[in-house]
């Protein structure tokens, strides 16, 4: 990952399960199958450069697996 998580995920929203995720037969392959869910949230995180910023991160998650694939969609600050 390119930035550290500084804060907890706040404000977490479902974008997308199962079969409406696009990258689902990606992830199963890559992770195992589960019950895939697409999630978004706004965190205080820490780029590279040291920069601390809140942002609004896009990630996949499932039972037993965990958070896979986290970006940052937006920098909200």
């Amino acid at each position: 990952m390119y930035f550290d998580l500084i804060s907890d995920i706040e404000c977490i929203e479902i974008i997308a399960t199962g079969g409406r995720i696009r990258d689902n037969m990606r992830l199963r392959k890559e992770f195992g199958e589960a019950r895939w869910r697409k999630l978004k949230g706004v965190a205080k995180i820490q780029l590279q450069s040291g920069r601390i910023c809140n942002a609004e991160l896009h990630w996949y998650e499932a039972h037993g697996i965990g958070r896979k694939k986290m970006k940052i969609k937006q920098i909200l600050d």
